[in-house]
C-alpha cells in the first residue's frame, strides 16, 4: 500500500536529513537540467536500522494487543 506525498512535504524532510548528516547530496545534469540526488550515509543507514527495529517492535506489540498473529 502506498500513499501520495507532495513535494512540499518531502523536501523539508530531506533538508533536515542532510543537516543531520544522514544523507548527502550531489547535483548532476540530466537532459539539460540540473537534478539533485540524495544518498544515505553510514550514519543514516544506522539510524534507519534503529528506527526500523523500533517500528517492528511497536508494531508487533500492537498486533499482540489486538489479538493478531505476528508477521
Amino acid at each position: 500500500m502506498f500513499f501520495a506525498v507532495s513535494d512540499s512535504s518531502i523536501y523539508p524532510v530531506l533538508r533536515r536529513l542532510k543537516k543531520q548528516q544522514l544523507v548527502t547530496t550531489y547535483d548532476h545534469s540530466y537532459h539539460g537540467r540540473n537534478r539533485r540526488y540524495y544518498k544515505i550515509t553510514a550514519a543514516g543507514s544506522t539510524e534507519l536500522h534503529t528506527i526500523a527495529k523500533e517500528w517492528w517492535s511497536f508494531s508487533n506489540k500492537i498486533n499482540e494487543l489486538m489479538g493478531e498473529e505476528n508477521g
